[in-house]
C-alpha cells in the first residue's frame, strides 16, 4: 500500500500560520449565503403561501418569477379582480420587505 504524499502549498515558507479564525470563515460564509439567497428567485415562489396568507393560499399559486415579474394563477375571475385591484400593492410591498435584494416590478394574475 502506497502512503499518500502531502503537497506543500506554493509559496509556503514553513513559518506561516495555516489556520483561519472562525470569525473570518463565518463572515465569508454568511456573505455567500446572502448572495445565493439574493440570486434565487425561486425562493419567492416558495414563500408565496406565507405572503398571501393561509386563506388565499389554497386559491392561488405562484407559477414563475421571470425578469422581475411574478406570475400567479388564481382560481376564478372574482379573486383575479380583487387581487389585481385591491391587494396588488400590499402584496408587492410585502414581497419587497421579505426579499429586499430581489427586484420585483410587477405581479401578473392569471385565471387558471
Amino acid at each position: 500500500m502506497q502512503k499518500a504524499i502531502r503537497r506543500t502549498p506554493k509559496n509556503y515558507d514553513g513559518t506561516a500560520i495555516t489556520t483561519h479564525k472562525i470569525s473570518d470563515v463565518l463572515s465569508q460564509l454568511v456573505f455567500q449565503i446572502r448572495e445565493n439567497y439574493r440570486l434565487r428567485p425561486d425562493l419567492v415562489l416558495a414563500a408565496w403561501p406565507e405572503v398571501i396568507g393561509a386563506k388565499l393560499a389554497s386559491m392561488t399559486q405562484a407559477m414563475s418569477f421571470i425578469d422581475g415579474v411574478l406570475h400567479v394563477k388564481v382560481k376564478n375571475s372574482t379573486l383575479h379582480s380583487l387581487l389585481s385591484q385591491n391587494d396588488k400593492n400590499r402584496i408587492i410591498a410585502s414581497l419587497k420587505t421579505k426579499f429586499p435584494h430581489i427586484h420585483l416590478k410587477n405581479i401578473v394574475f392569471r385565471i387558471g
